[in-house]
């Protein structure tokens, strides 16, 4: 079954953003310096450069990284693990039998065949005929 899985593609446009802003600090930076401008403005650059780095190294590990975090992206079932779903870690391995589980008609998330109540968003369960 498909999942939407965190994206790689909005991360790295984020870190080649971030790069863009990291030049625009070092521009802003030095132009301020050369116009002898006050110290906030200096500190204004020198800020948004740190940002911007900070900024680009968490995109690009993103990016690039096996377990990620960002927008969207359409995988197959244990193609890639969700870093954040912390129920498929730890039943990562084990086997089930099948027909133990059934799905969430309106959020589509696994749930036991004698709950009542979606774990995942609360709603009530249909009968199971």
């Amino acid at each position: 079954m498909k999942s939407v899985k965190p994206g790689r593609g909005p991360s790295a446009m984020g870190a080649m953003g971030s790069v863009v802003g990291v030049i625009f600090g070092v521009i802003w930076t030095g132009a301020a310096a050369s116009m002898g401008a006050p110290p906030f403005f200096l500190a204004f650059g020198v800020l948004f450069i740190i940002v911007g780095v900070v900024q680009a190294l968490y995109h690009y590990k993103n990016a690039t990284g096996e377990n990620r975090f960002s927008e969207f992206d359409i995988t197959e079932d244990g193609e890639e693990p969700d870093p954040l779903d912390r129920r498929a870690r730890e039943t990562a391995g084990r086997e089930e039998p099948d027909g133990a589980y059934r799905f969430c008609p309106y959020c589509g998330a696994r749930v036991g065949e004698e709950f009542s109540y979606c774990a995942q968003c609360g709603r009530e369960l249909p009968e199971i005929e």
